[in-house]
């Protein structure tokens, strides 16, 4: 009886909760992944806590950590840092404030690595382009093949 009040548009409704819930448990990270992450926001400096872009374990595998990051070769810094900071042209490598904004990038960077490494049974970090974050600041990168 309860079943045939339910109109079509809750059961739409009812499925997306559905997806959106296996969605969040098939990519939360495990016990192991939250620690770490947690040992990064803990002993973060204020530096690291307030840039832009957080740093985060996203797995472990085996003893390296896979590590999220906003830069690679195939997504070059000036990409990344032309949208956190509009007001300064990284197209010009030579400009000071550039220079400063991508060395900020590289030392919070090691300092989130090196957070990671000090914590027990990571002995490595691989980096991993954060594709998703890239794309909500409108920064699209094609897929490797």
């Amino acid at each position: 009886m309860l079943l045939q009040k339910i109109k079509s548009w809750h059961w739409v409704v009812i499925v997306l909760i559905l997806l959106a819930l296996l969605d969040w448990a098939i990519r939360r990270p495990d016990a192991p992944t939250r620690q770490l992450n947690a040992a990064l926001a803990d002993k973060a400096s204020l530096q690291l806590k307030d840039y832009p872009y957080r740093f985060e374990v996203l797995r472990i595998e085996g003893d390296t950590a896979v590590m999220s990051t906003p830069r690679n070769f195939d997504a070059p810094a000036f990409l990344m840092l032309g949208k956190l900071y509009p007001d300064i042209n990284v197209k010009d490598h030579n400009n000071p404030k550039f220079i400063e904004v991508e060395r900020l990038l590289g030392r919070v960077q090691d300092e989130a690595k090196d957070i990671v490494l000090a914590q027990p049974g990571i002995k490595s970090v691989r980096w991993e382009l954060d594709r998703n974050w890239l794309r909500r600041q409108g920064i699209e990168i094609p897929e490797k093949r």
